[in-house]
């Protein structure tokens, strides 16, 4: 493969594609905490952008390195994607359900920030076949774009959250985790059938 339009093109799709899920999840925490501040929002939409870029570099080292093994671990990625978002979002119903008044809800915290980016991002493992045939310096540029779009599309997944969160109050907690525990199911049906 050689540097092109669509060499540009098709990283800015990948980068997309990728985001979908990074972006529902950010939907949810800005849901579970309409006050997050500006900084956070950087933090949080910067994870999910270092994730999903470092994702398909391992995909692309496994390929040209120990693809035998890569292959085998491939059918548990549903499982592992799904096991997360069941517990971060059933821990979020959880939450909501029991509504503590008058207490500050401290939102998402790092922990959970990582399990997050690590579920949403798990599958772009695969992506390192597709990208395999691109030198280093090309799938560092790609896994750059794919960084860059995620972050921009979780940004707005967290400024949408955080509106529609005010209005929603407590019972935002409570949507952000059955959103969460929906793309975890949405993962694995589609990873397994």
């Amino acid at each position: 493969m050689e540097w092109s339009f669509m060499f540009f093109f098709n990283s800015v799709l990948l980068g997309v594609g990728l985001a979908m899920d990074a972006f529902s999840v950010s939907l949810a925490n800005g849901l579970g905490e309409p006050g997050m501040k500006r900084k956070k929002m950087c933090g949080v939409a910067g994870v999910f952008a270092i994730f999903q870029a470092l994702m398909p570099m391992i995909g692309w080292v496994c390929v040209h390195t120990i693809v035998r093994y890569f292959q085998t671990f491939e059918k548990f990625i549903p499982w592992i994607a799904l096991l997360l978002l069941l517990y971060i979002g059933g821990k979020m119903v959880l939450e909501g359900i029991r509504e503590h008044e008058e207490e500050e809800k401290p939102g998402v915290g790092f922990g959970a920030l990582m399990v997050q980016g690590i579920a949403t991002s798990i599958d772009a493992l695969s992506v390192g076949f597709t990208i395999s045939e691109y030198g280093l310096w090309m799938a560092l540029v790609c896994a750059g774009i794919i960084a860059a779009v995620t972050f921009v599309i979780c940004m707005a997944g967290l400024i949408i959250g955080k509106k529609c969160g005010t209005k929603l109050s407590n019972k935002a907690v409570i949507l952000g985790g059955v959103i969460l525990i929906v793309i975890g199911l949405e993962i694995f049906v589609t990873g397994v059938f």
